[in-house]
C-alpha cells in the first residue's frame, strides 16, 4: 500500500494536466551536477509519457562565469543580471548553444525521448532588441546609475509556431537563452525571461522554475521559512522589504511576467532535491513556492486536487 498510495494521489493531477503544456526552466547551476540533471531528465520523461507536453528552457550563467574566469575576463553583474560584452557573448554562444544544450538533449534522449535543441534565434522563435542603458539601484548605497548591459536583449516577440510543431510531433523542445534581432544579431537574454515569454506564447498550464534554492524564503539561511503559496501582491511586498534579492530578482520578475501574460501558475522549486518536479506537480503539499496572480481570483479547486 505504501507504494500504491502515491500513485493514487497523483491520479487527479494526471487527469487534470494530460494534454496540457508545461514549460520547465532549469538553472545553469543545476547542470553542473550530474545527479540533478539525471533526476530532472527522469522527471521530464515521466511527464512526457503521462501525456503532458513539456518544453525545456535552460540557463548557463555559472558555466559562462567559470570560462570567463579561466580566460581572464572580468564578470560584471547588476541586480542579478549579467553584463554581456562582445567576448562574453562569444562564450555564451559556445556554452549555451553548444555544450549545455547538447548535455540536456543527451540526457533526455537517454530516457527514450525525442528532444530537439534550439536557441531563440532558430525559426524566429524569440526576437529581441538590444537593451539600452537603464538605471539600476545599487543594493548597498541605494543610489541609481545608468548601466549598459552590452549584448543583452529584451524580448519583443515570441513566435511559438516552431515549438508547437515540435510538441505536436511528440518532441521535447530544449531552448537556450539566445535570441536574435530582426536583422539577425544574436543577443543574450535572461533565461528566466525567455521561459516566461515562451510559457505565455504556448498558453502553458504551468511554468516550473528549477533553482538552487527551495523556493522563496523569508530567511535565505533557513529552509523552514519557505513560502509555499503566494500571489504577486505578496511577492512584490517581499521584494520591497528586501527579502527577495540578488539572483532571485530576475526569477520573481519572470513570475510576474508569466502570470500577467496568462500563465495561471508558476512554481519555484529546489532542483537539487531529487524528483522535486514530480513532487511539486503530483502531490497535494508540493515542495516549493507556488505563485499565482491573485489568490482572490483563483478558481475552485477540482475534487481531489489541492
Amino acid at each position: 500500500m505504501e507504494r500504491v498510495l502515491p500513485l493514487l494521489t497523483a491520479v487527479p493531477y494526471i487527469r487534470l494536466f494530460k494534454g496540457e503544456t508545461f514549460v520547465v526552466k532549469i538553472s545553469g547551476a543545476l547542470l553542473l551536477d550530474a545527479d540533478a540533471l539525471a533526476a530532472f531528465a527522469d522527471d521530464v520523461a515521466l511527464l512526457h509519457h503521462l501525456g503532458i507536453r513539456v518544453a525545456v528552457v535552460h540557463g548557463g550563467g555559472p558555466q559562462v562565469d567559470a570560462l570567463s574566469t579561466r580566460l581572464g575576463l572580468q564578470r560584471e553583474v547588476h541586480a542579478g543580471r549579467r553584463v554581456t560584452d562582445a567576448e562574453t557573448l562569444d562564450l555564451a554562444k559556445m556554452v549555451f548553444r553548444g555544450r549545455l544544450n547538447s548535455d540536456v538533449v543527451g540526457a533526455l534522449r537517454a530516457r527514450g525521448l525525442s528532444p530537439v535543441g534550439l536557441s531563440g534565434a532558430d525559426g524566429g522563435l524569440v526576437t529581441a532588441v538590444r537593451r539600452p542603458p537603464v538605471p539600476v539601484q545599487d543594493a548597498e548605497s541605494g543610489e541609481a546609475r545608468l548601466v549598459d548591459y552590452g549584448h543583452v536583449g529584451d524580448v519583443t516577440r515570441v513566435d511559438p509556431r516552431l515549438a508547437r510543431l515540435l510538441l505536436d510531433g511528440g518532441h521535447v523542445p530544449v531552448l537556450c537563452s539566445l535570441a536574435a534581432t530582426e536583422r539577425g544579431d544574436v543577443l543574450n537574454v535572461n533565461a528566466d525571461t525567455v521561459a516566461a515569454e515562451v510559457a505565455a506564447s504556448l498558453s502553458a498550464a504551468k511554468l516550473v522554475m528549477l533553482t538552487p534554492a527551495a523556493g522563496l524564503l523569508g530567511d535565505v539561511t533557513d529552509a523552514t521559512t519557505l513560502y509555499s503559496y503566494l500571489d504577486m501582491r505578496e511577492v512584490d511586498d517581499l521584494v520591497a522589504r528586501g527579502t527577495v534579492r540578488g539572483g532571485m530578482l530576475p526569477k520573481v520578475a519572470a513570475c510576474g511576467l508569466a502570470l500577467r501574460r496568462g500563465v495561471p501558475r508558476v512554481h519555484l522549486i529546489d532542483g537539487f532535491r531529487p524528483h522535486s518536479l514530480l513532487l511539486e506537480v503530483f502531490t497535494n503539499e508540493g515542495c516549493g513556492t507556488l505563485v499565482v496572480r491573485d489568490k482572490a481570483e483563483e478558481p475552485p479547486i477540482p475534487a481531489g486536487v489541492q
